[in-house]
């Protein structure tokens, strides 16, 4: 299972990049998930959205806290979240 995790800020697109890479995935014949994490739902504010992907079932809806990829899309973040 491949397993990634964006991290960004309300407004950037981070729960669509992980659907995208998800419907991508699907359109290639994988299994596919993606959902997002968000607490008060404002611009700006930091947003973390999860992708699997895996030639099986994906059983798992817990958060991924050991991605194999990790995609930041405000380097900001680095400092206030714990990304890694």
């Amino acid at each position: 299972m491949f397993q990634i995790r964006i991290h960004g800020r309300g407004g950037q697109g981070v729960v669509t990049a992980a659907e995208m890479l998800s419907i991508a995935a699907f359109r290639e014949g994988r299994h596919a998930q993606a959902f997002p994490s968000f607490g008060s739902e404002r611009t700006g504010a930091p947003v973390v959205a999860y992708c699997r992907i895996d030639d099986r079932e994906i059983r798992l809806r817990e958060p991924i806290l050991q991605p194999d990829a990790l995609i930041i899309q405000d380097p900001t973040l680095l400092h206030q979240v714990d990304v890694f």
